[in-house]
């Protein structure tokens, strides 16, 4: 019979943050350099520098990949550090709120001003 309690959740998770760190170690270098090369000193520059659709698509990928992993982190810390069940739960959702809507934020940031929604 299978348990309730969650056993065997470990690899999951752990296979979860080693992937997203994949992701992160392959993409921050070209995010990196890219921006590195062209350094936008204006608002135009700024502009200029995300128009391409790889470049706002591997920052979007990148801001998921990096939230996911933080997710997993905090998530380990709190379930060992804080034990009242409903103080857990009040940070998880704040923590998942926090991190949702920073992604959410910069997918709107990205693709509102490519649709040419910008202020």
């Amino acid at each position: 019979m299978k348990s309730t309690t969650g056993s065997h959740t470990g690899t999951g998770t752990w296979l979860l943050q080693r992937a997203t760190a994949a992701v992160l170690a392959l993409a921050l270098p070209v995010l990196a350099l890219y921006l590195l090369a062209a350094i936008p000193l204006d608002f135009a520059g700024w502009q200029k520098l995300f128009a391409p659709l790889w470049m706002r698509v591997l920052m979007l990928l990148s801001a998921a990949a990096l939230a996911l992993h933080a997710w997993v982190g905090v998530r380990d810390i709190l379930m060992d550090y804080i034990h009242p069940v409903g103080l857990r739960l009040a940070l998880y959702l704040a923590v998942i709120a926090t991190l949702a809507g920073s992604v959410t934020w910069l997918a709107a940031i990205l693709f509102d001003a490519a649709l040419g929604r910008a202020a």
